[in-house]
This record gives structure tokens, C-alpha cells and sequence, in this order.
């Protein structure tokens, strides 16, 4: 492990240096974000060609140091993901090198724990190379089928995890007629071990490596940067920018510097005046953004096979003022109670819906008007993993909410909290934030700060 951390490291200094320092920048009142535009220069984001070797030895530690410990943990003796071009199982790509584009015709990936080490194979007609070992290649696909029948049959598992799953998309990758094809070639005392590998998808896709935890924070800041160019008078001309024009402008400057964007940027505004009541799921509006408005925006990129979800809020100042109105500040800290209640929440085992009912527990006991819709995040925005709350159910999440919380895991800490604001007459603002942390298995650290204070549009 250390040796692949230095080799990380080395591959990741050649171009983005701001990297070394990413993790260690997590202080829950950082605030990086609000100070400089430089964050999010193109020297701070690697060229396609140079994140070809981080990624590898990335994907690369996760298969010899975590599949087999998942495997074990979901008692799999072996784990079979089959792939056809341009229709791949979800999880192809966190498994494989780069760069890949699609699965070669039908490539068959076999991963074998048994007691004496652990296996990486092929059986594909094109070789995939390190770390994998091709047990089979050459041939036409009748051949491949019958490849991979006498090699389950030698190695002879017990228990054969498959990707089928009446409840998770991201584990239920085996198509109709790969599933057809895979039972008819096995005489049926095989077919008989064939068990649903959802628990070993789910277990892969949520848990983050150290390798990652490394990289993630940096991946992350690159977001929150972006926010504050867009949330900035280079941006936005009172009276004369819409929300429209920020989210572009937001989704422009992901592009350009070849990050991709996993979903549009959307703005919207509030302003005295506007309807925002208790019970309202959402407040604000797009449109012009004016003197005196606050504005918020939902960002997502996805950046070395890591995605973000962030949200922040932003304040125009009035012709005269020089600071955000008390009353907004004090919103603000109100919203950043809430993610206490909710961080406080997480412990180790405890299922989505507890850490969720404890956070509504917490809000309920402070009299605060609040909203929790957390979900994980990873390979996916949103990502298998246990269900926080859903913005149209503060109740219980059948299934995706039972799931447990485990060590090593990210999310996207999100929500909202209406708070009255004087200057406004009282009139509620909802403070909509969602920032990216992780939890380790006693605490939840955000993984590039937190937003504290307003971003400030003069």
C-alpha cells in the first residue's frame, strides 16, 4: 500500500500539485472557496492522458487489496461480471483499466477467492492485461461460452455471485440474455450456486480506498471553485443575468477544463416577496437576478471515476450595503446546525432511516424547520449505499434506507432549512446546502470544508 500512495502521489504531482494538500484541506470552516478564483486554474485539473496512470493504480489497489476482503465479507466464492459492447453492467468500468471505452463484443470478467489466494481473470477474445490474467482468449463466441463453463467448473465455487437484483440498478447489470445464456451452458448443479452478488456490488461501489480518500478532496475542490468564479460579479451583472446565464456559465467552465459534468448546473433565486412557506417543499424562481437577491446553484462532476454533488448559496448586495444582511447570517449558521445534527447522526451500523430519524429528532428538539436527503456518493453522483431521507419522504426508505452505514464511505451531506428573516419581514429563506464528506467509521469529515459564509456578488 505505501509503495502504490508514493506512486499516486508522483503521477498526480506532475500536473496538479494542489492535489498533495487536498485531503489535509477539511476543516469544517474552510473556506478556500470564498477568498481566490485561482483554486480551479487549468494546471490544477490533469490532462486525459496523465490520469490514466493515478486511475489505474487506483482501480488497481481496490482489486488486490478490497474485492477479496468484500468477497469474504459477502461470503462469495467467486464473481462472474459478463459485458456485451455498448450495453456494459454498471460496474464494468470501476473494474477495469484505462482508458476504456466499452467492453470488447463480449467480455467476461471472473474474480475467484478460494484458499489459496485470489484470482483475476479474463475470458474474452481480446486480452485486458494487468492486473488480470487471461484464462481464455482467441476463438468465437461459442468457444468463449464453453471457456467459461469448463473454467467455473474446474475451480468448482460454492457460491457464484451473479449481478441480478430486484431492488438496486447498480447490481442488476446481468441482462435477460446474458443471465439465458450463462445458465444454458452450465450443467444444472452449477446453475444451482448461482446467488445474487447485490450485497458485493453494493459493498464495492460504496467503499472508498485510501488511495481515493486521497485524491477525492481535491476532486471536490475543483467543484466548490468553479461555484465561486460563478458566484461572483465576473459573473453576474445585477438586473442583467439570469439564473440561466450562471448555470451555462457553470457548465462552460466544467467543460473547459474537461470535467465532466454528470448532471446541468441549475440556479435559482429567492427574494423578498416571493412564496416560501413552511410546509414548502421548495422555494425560489429562475430568472433576472436583482439587487437584494440570495441565489443558489446544485453542481456535479465526476473527475479520476470520483463524482461530487455541492450546492452553495450566494448574497447580491444592495446598492449602499458592504455586508450580508444579520438576519441571512444567521440563516446561514442555522443550515450549519443542521449538518451538525445530521453528521452527529452517523455511527457505525446504524441504517439510513435511524440516522435519519435521529436527525429529524434533533431538528424537532431545536424547533427548526428542516429537510434531510442525503445519499452516498462514489463511482456515481448518486451512488448504492444507505438512503438519508428523500426530499418528498421524511419518513422511512424501504430497502435503500435499511441499508447499514459502514466504515470508508462518502455522501453528499444534503438538505435544507427555512429560518424567518427580518429585513425580509419576517419572511422565511431556505437555506439549500449539500457539501461532500465522508465517514470513517466513528466521524463524518467534509472532504474540502464546508459553506460557513455567503458568497458575496458586489
Amino acid at each position: 500500500m505505501p509503495r502504490l500512495i508514493l506512486f499516486l502521489f508522483a503521477c498526480l504531482a506532475l500536473v496538479a500539485p494542489a492535489l498533495l494538500n487536498a485531503h489535509a484541506q477539511s476543516a469544517p470552516d474552510y473556506d478556500q472557496f470564498h477568498q481566490g478564483r485561482e483554486v480551479a486554474g487549468d494546471g490544477a485539473v490533469l490532462e486525459f492522458r496523465d490520469r490514466i496512470a493515478p486511475e489505474n493504480a487506483m482501480t488497481r489497489d481496490r482489486l488486490e487489496n478490497l474485492l477479496p476482503r468484500l468477497m469474504d465479507e459477502t461470503d462469495l466464492d467467486m464473481w462472474i461480471v459478463i459485458n456485451r459492447e455498448y450495453a456494459e453492467d454498471p460496474v464494468y468500468f470501476t473494474l477495469v483499466p484505462q482508458p476504456a471505452f466499452a467492453a470488447r463484443r463480449t467480455t467476461i470478467l471472473v474474480f475467484h477467492r478460494h484458499a489459496d489466494g485470489f484470482d483475476m481473470l479474463t475470458v474474452n477474445r481480446y486480452p485486458l492485461g494487468e492486473p488480470y490474467e487471461a484464462a481464455w482468449e482467441g476463438g468465437d463466441l461459442d468457444e468463449q461460452w464453453a471457456a467459461l463453463a469448463s473454467l467455473i467448473a474446474e475451480k468448482d465455487p460454492q457460491r457464484i455471485g451473479i449481478n441480478v437484483s430486484d431492488y438496486w440498478p447498480v447490481a442488476d447489470g446481468l441482462t435477460h440474455g446474458l443471465h439465458q445464456k450463462l445458465t444454458s451452458v452450465l450443467p444444472e448443479h452449477l446453475t444451482d450456486r448461482l446467488v445474487s452478488a447485490e450485497d458485493l456490488v453494493i459493498r464495492w461501489i460504496e467503499t472508498r480506498s485510501d488511495l481515493e480518500m486521497e485524491a477525492y478532496g481535491h476532486v471536490v475542490g475543483l467543484a466548490r471553485a468553479v461555484i465561486s468564479e460563478g458566484f461572483s460579479s465576473q459573473v453576474i451583472t445585477p438586473g442583467v443575468t439570469t439564473t440561466d446565464d450562471v448555470a451555462w456559465y457553470l457548465r462552460q467552465r466544467f467543460e473547459d477544463l474537461n470535467l465532466a459534468p454528470w448532471f446541468n448546473p441549475y440556479v435559482n433565486v429567492q427574494r423578498p416577496g416571493m412564496s416560501c412557506d413552511a410546509d414548502q417543499a421548495f422555494c425560489g424562481e429562475e430568472g433576472i437576478i436583482r439587487r437584494g437577491d440570495i441565489i443558489h446553484t446544485d453542481v456535479g462532476i465526476c473527475y479520476l471515476k470520483l463524482c461530487t454533488d455541492t450546492q452553495e448559496m450566494g448574497y447580491i448586495l444592495r446598492v449602499g450595503e458592504t455586508d450580508v444582511p444579520d438576519g441571512l447570517k444567521a440563516a446561514m449558521a442555522v443550515g450549519n446546525r443542521w449538518q451538525d445534527f445530521l453528521t452527529s447522526s452517523y455511527e457505525l451500523g446504524r441504517s439510513g432511516n435511524e440516522v435519519l430519524a435521529q436527525t429529524r429528532d434533533q431538528c424537532d428538539a431545536a424547533d427548526m424547520i428542516c429537510s434531510t436527503y442525503t445519499h452516498p456518493l462514489g463511482f456515481f453522483g448518486h451512488a448504492p449505499g444507505p438512503t438519508i431521507g428523500m426530499w418528498d419522504n421524511q419518513g422511512d426508505t424501504p430497502v435503500r434506507g435499511d441499508w447499514p452505514v459502514y466504515a470508508d464511505t462518502c455522501y453528499a451531506i444534503e438538505g435544507n432549512v427555512k429560518a424567518r428573516v427580518p429585513e425580509w419581514d419576517g419572511q422565511y429563506a431556505q437555506i439549500k446546502l449539500e457539501q461532500d464528506a465522508c465517514f470513517d467509521g466513528e466521524k463524518v469529515d467534509y472532504l474540502a470544508g464546508r459553506q460557513t459564509r455567503w458568497h458575496v456578488i458586489e
